[in-house]
């Protein structure tokens, strides 16, 4: 009897403190550790939204969201118009049910950009989040020139002119 005393106190105690403890404070935190441990969070890019460079474009959101992909399934031009091998972006979490886009600088490089998309009428809103300001930067100008070669990005009351880059066809 002591034995079944000393195993339900050691072991069985502790994980049933861990079960409730767990639950009671809720699934999306297992969730969110789960996602950040195998590299596939998408929490601070949310976080990042508040600095996110910021377009609208006068597209819904089904054809702005269809045409980032396009977009983003092509790498980088160098100054020749031609593709840079290995500056493809990765997608690693397509969400939208959070109207989101969640990929990875390129293959070689796992900086974290998020692509996250508001319709407003007739136009749609394209906000480009990264703890990354290169990244950050890099993503929105090639989505934002290809999109619309002539309009201006705005970003936290500061306007930065986007140049066209011509698709590489």
């Amino acid at each position: 009897m002591e034995g079944r005393q000393i195993m339900f106190k050691r072991f069985i105690l502790p994980v049933i403190l861990f079960i409730t403890v767990n639950i009671l404070s809720g699934c999306a935190s297992f969730k969110e550790i789960g996602k950040g441990i195998a590299g596939i969070s998408t929490k601070v890019l949310e976080e990042n939204r508040e600095s996110a460079l910021k377009k609208s474009f006068a597209l819904s959101y089904n054809d702005s969201y269809q045409k980032v992909k396009d977009i983003l399934s092509k790498g980088a031009l160098d100054e020749k118009k031609l593709e840079i091998p290995g500056s493809t972006p990765v997608i690693y979490a397509d969400d939208r049910d959070k109207k989101m886009i969640a990929i990875y600088l390129s293959s070689l490089d796992t900086t974290p950009v998020g692509i996250f998309f508001t319709e407003k009428e007739a136009e749609t809103l394209v906000e480009v989040s990264s703890p990354s300001t290169y990244a950050k930067e890099e993503i929105a100008k090639r989505i934002f020139s290809r999109l619309d070669s002539t309009k201006k990005t705005t970003t936290l009351g500061e306007t930065v002119n986007v140049e066209k880059e011509p698709d590489n066809k």
